[in-house]
């Protein structure tokens, strides 16, 4: 068995125990070893990436000093090339990003569900699930039996067949909501008390509020919501705070009980609201200890704590692409996490690390 296999199966391990609360070995000194040991296989067997790394002065014979200083794709490199350290035929999960008319989706391939899966269902558990209770699956979801190279349909649909109650139904078809047919299915619940987790994009959750009006309902006890972005530009921006009061109001669900996820098709972990955030108005997203954060300005510099920027996200479960990813999203971080503010919607990709266009030059063959 190759290195990189006993790894990956030992952060797939340390991921269940993290999941159970038991006591896992991950600190700042175990993160740097990873990464910094997933980086050189990284470049290795990712023709693309590895050209990119020397652009920024680093190879097999001279390797970061800190997981800091790997060098960061853009998530838009993903629509200009092949970011895999394997043959993209072997994939086990292939997974689109959306695209516009005027760009092509970008896809990341995952060679191996098994570490997709653990990362996903630990983090679920941990921040979504925390007392264990069996819960109803109402999702405004893509259906991952429709829209199968969607990360938010698969994890989704992934984690309501291992937690659920078996009766998990969704209410999205691209973009149409099927808000009489939630309506059913949340009252049935309700006259069963059976609690439910709703899950939805925020584009749908506003569609869902806009299309019931004035109907109310009193979700059971234990019930909970979780909010994934998503407006894309499709409807007038909504306040998260005035999101969260309206479907407060509409569901009978309390707003600490509604959690924010903020993942990206890029990444194969994703952060959630801190617990100890939810009843403020600051929102702190924290993630899994295999997965770090850094604010940084819009040449690379990493930036101080409270001070405004772009995320880059390193990412460990992203061992069969590139682990660190720079994104349009700013934020800023505290000792706990980072503040999610959002995207500027007017601004153009920056070029923080890499040009997506760069990179499509580099890939060559791939």
């Amino acid at each position: 068995m190759s290195q990189g296999r006993v790894r990956e199966d030992a952060l797939i391990a340390l991921a269940q125990a993290w999941a159970r609360n038991e006591p896992v070995v991950a600190d700042d000194k175990w993160f740097d070893s990873e990464a910094l040991a997933l980086f050189a296989e990284q470049i290795a067997t990712n023709a693309p990436y590895a050209r990119f790394a020397a652009t920024h002065g680093y190879d097999a014979a001279r390797l970061p000093l800190s997981w800091r200083d790997i060098p960061a794709a853009p998530s838009s490199a993903f629509k200009n090339a092949v970011l895999a350290t394997f043959d993209p035929v072997a994939t086990e999960l292939e997974f689109h990003t959306s695209g516009t008319t005027h760009e092509h989706a970008g896809r990341h391939f995952v060679q191996r569900a098994t570490l997709y899966d653990a990362s996903l269902l630990a983090s679920f558990d941990r921040f979504m699930l925390a007392d264990r209770p069996k819960l109803r699956f109402l999702n405004l979801v893509p259906n991952p039996r429709f829209k199968k190279h969607s990360s938010l349909g698969y994890m989704m649909g992934h984690v309501s067949v291992l937690r659920g109650d078996g009766k998990t139904e969704y209410f999205l078809d691209d973009d149409r909501v099927d808000a009489e047919g939630f309506a059913r299915a949340l009252q049935a619940a309700c006259d069963e008390a059976q609690p439910v987790l709703i899950a939805g994009t925020a584009f749908a959750f506003v569609a869902l509020l806009e299309a019931l009006g004035a109907r109310r309902f009193a979700a059971p006890s234990g019930s909970r919501m979780m909010e994934t972005g998503g407006f894309k530009g499709r409807v007038k921006a909504v306040e998260r705070g005035e999101l969260y009061a309206r479907l407060s109001a509409a569901f009978g669900i309390a707003p600490a009980s509604i959690v924010a996820e903020y993942g990206m098709t890029e990444l194969l972990s994703q952060f959630y609201d801190s617990p100890e955030s939810r009843s403020t108005e600051l929102r702190v997203k924290v993630g899994p200890p295999w997965l770090r954060t850094l604010v940084v300005a819009a040449g690379g510099r990493e930036v101080a704590r409270g001070e405004t920027g772009y995320l880059r996200h390193v990412d460990l479960a992203n061992r069969s692409s590139a682990l660190a990813i720079d994104t349009e999203d700013r934020g800023f971080a505290l000792d706990d996490g980072f503040v999610l503010i959002g995207r500027d919607a007017d601004a153009p990709p920056r070029g923080c690390s890499l040009d997506a266009e760069d990179l499509a030059a580099l890939s060559v063959a791939n």
